[in-house]
């Protein structure tokens, strides 16, 4: 039976002079963008660019908010007061909403960065912290979790609208969380590798790990990272992969499971 599934892509994290990525060329792509609230990237010029693209490619837009680590690009582990970490939540996706608001668009999911989300995977009284506070600024968010996984638990234990992510571009560990990124293999950069095993995965409604064992999971949208060289070939793989498999690329519904 022929499915359909979200392409989301991590974005808008330039900041001042320097530049990441190629978002442009992403949003003609993907289906759904997280885009960047300013503490591991992005500033306020950049995340108004890319919500008013995002949005005239009627692309959906979601709070990316991470850890305050603008030089370590949110990926280094740091052990904030849990009140602490949920007005950080609060703050960042309060920004993206009033930015959106301003360009005529809307927030509709939230999905978390970096080693924040890689926490939250392992720890699901943390996650559901972090989301608890989300639900606080906005009811009706939809969280994006890295399926099979604490952030699931957490999600499915608040009962609150969220949606199951795996990654095209990373290896994963027999328990559902990614393989360290300092491991070998574990960002894949080569886009022929890429499609074909999402297509796969999609098709059997499950993770495949680095050993080749199958993890059952709620695929809702598949993540295509933005911040490696070969990130929009990736990504066309993947949507062509996807196409020709008879696999629809659209924006995940808002679902309560």
């Amino acid at each position: 039976m022929t499915r359909s599934v979200d392409l989301n892509a991590d974005m808008g994290e330039s900041f001042g002079p320097w530049n990441m990525g190629d978002d442009a060329a992403l949003l003609q792509i993907v289906s759904s963008a997280n885009i960047a609230c300013g503490f591991h990237g992005g500033d306020w010029d950049v995340m108004a660019k890319t919500m008013i693209t995002a949005a005239r490619n009627s692309v959906g837009i979601g709070a990316h908010p991470g850890f305050n680590d603008l030089q370590g690009f949110g990926r280094a582990r740091m052990q904030v007061p849990v009140a602490s970490l949920q007005n950080m939540i609060r703050y960042q996706l309060g920004a993206a909403q009033g930015m959106a608001r301003s360009v005529g668009a809307e927030v509709r999911h939230l999905k978390l960065h970096g080693a924040l989300s890689n926490m939250c995977s392992e720890d699901s009284e943390l996650a559901r912290a972090c989301y608890e506070a989300a639900l606080s600024v906005d009811p009706d968010i939809i969280v994006m979790v890295l399926t099979a996984t604490a952030q699931e638990k957490a999600v499915r234990d608040l009962g609150c609208a969220w949606a199951g992510e795996i990654f095209a571009d990373r290896a994963y560990n027999d328990d559902g969380t990614l393989v360290d990124r300092s491991q070998p293999g574990a960002v894949i950069h080569d886009p022929a590798i890429a499609g074909p095993r999402i297509v796969e995965m999609v098709r059997e409604g499950a993770i495949i790990t680095e050993s080749g064992k199958r993890i059952p999971a709620a695929i809702d949208t598949i993540c295509l990272h933005g911040d490696t060289a070969e990130a929009v070939q990736i990504a066309g793989s993947v949507r062509q992969c996807l196409n020709d498999s008879g696999i629809r690329v659209e924006k995940f519904s808002r679902i309560v499971r």
